[in-house]
């Protein structure tokens, strides 16, 4: 029986991703049908951060508030500016899908490969929607969840 993840809230059949080429098709050879997407970083997932550094030991103190003040011992030495802060092996991953999903069937997706933004927080924290629910429709996935209406917005 397949462990379910703590965050599947409603015990749904488990799609896993691989991300590797060689963990691709060790799933193909297993009987899954990998469907394979390209990972393409989104301009709207990250966090902002500026880095200070010390003037006298050279030390450098990274800062993800924009409303700190260090003191005149500091300069900013790279100003606040947005980062992708995600890393994959791989520019490409792969639902691995079982032969015998149904259409229509809702899973659950363990590791999402498309950024969708999760929340929209102050200060430029957007990470990205890790795990949910989607429906399999015409070969491929539609994940029930919208940013637009779905993501909380952080204030303060």
């Amino acid at each position: 029986m397949l462990e379910e993840p703590e965050n599947n809230p409603h015990g749904l059949r488990v799609i896993k991703t691989a991300r590797t080429e060689e963990a691709i098709n060790a799933a193909a050879r297993k009987g899954f049908r990998p469907l394979v997407k390209p990972v393409i970083p989104s301009p709207k997932v990250g966090n902002m951060l500026a880095v200070y550094q010390h003037k006298e030991t050279g030390e450098i103190l990274v800062c993800g508030d924009c409303r700190m003040f260090l003191g005149k011992e500091y300069e900013c030495v790279i100003p606040f500016r947005h980062y992708y802060t995600y890393h994959f092996p791989e520019p490409f991953a792969a639902y691995l899908v079982p032969p015998d999903i149904q259409e229509g069937e809702k899973v659950w997706l363990e590791d999402i490969i498309e950024d969708i933004v999760m929340i929209y927080g102050n200060q430029g924290y957007h990470p990205r929607l890790d795990a949910h629910e989607a429906i399999w429709k015409k070969g491929n996935f539609k994940i029930l969840f919208d940013p637009k209406t779905d993501a909380p917005t952080w204030i303060g």
